[in-house]
């Protein structure tokens, strides 16, 4: 993923840019899949999940199934290039010192949890902020503001906080350890801007 390049069947291809990969996990099922390291996690912008269709969409499916693949049925929205611009646009971004500070101290924090066995790094770090930054501009703003931090807080950090065993086996969700990183640390003013 770092180098930007696949490898199939012995043949080196670059991706092109933007590169990014997009993967799944079923972890109902587990045989034969192994979690990532810790490292590899962190590389790895935000996670989210899918859940089940709503009725309308899972009736849909359902009236459909005769189209057995449905890759083929994807027609893209936007070029490679436009998204290329739209990264471009996120970097021109204000962030003021406050909001770095704010993901500063929640990293902080999550290291010194007492749940946590591996905090924040300042890869995820610069990973939050950057998707703060492209979030804001979604939002028609050329600035941050902490709800911006607040709102990306569970898809950013939820696969970079890793719990020890005791609190996993007490059942401590890393969501839960979110929302008390958030409650523990005070955002800036919203007057940043």
């Amino acid at each position: 993923m770092e180098e930007g390049r696949v490898t199939v069947d012995g043949t080196t291809h670059d991706a092109g840019k933007p590169f990014m990969v997009i993967a799944t996990q079923n972890p109902i099922e587990q045989a034969g899949t192994y979690r990532l390291p810790e490292a590899q996690l962190d590389r790895f912008l935000m996670k989210t999940s899918v859940g089940y269709p709503d009725e309308a969409n899972t009736v849909d499916l359902l009236l459909n199934a005769s189209v057995r693949d449905r890759a083929t049925l994807v027609e893209p929205i936007i070029t490679s290039a436009t998204v290329a611009q739209m990264a471009e646009l996120g970097d021109k971004v204000h962030v003021d010192a406050a909001i770095v500070r704010y993901v500063s101290q929640l990293a902080e924090e999550s290291r010194r949890h007492p749940h946590v066995k591996l905090g924040l790094s300042v890869r995820g770090c610069l990973a939050y902020v950057r998707t703060a930054k492209v979030w804001a501009l979604a939002d028609g703003r050329d600035h941050l503001i902490p709800d911006d931090i607040k709102d990306l807080a569970v898809p950013v950090l939820c696969h970079r906080l890793l719990l020890d065993a005791e609190a996993q086996f007490n059942g401590v969700t890393v969501e839960q350890v979110i929302s008390q990183l958030l409650d523990d640390v005070t955002p800036p003013s919203e007057r940043v801007a």
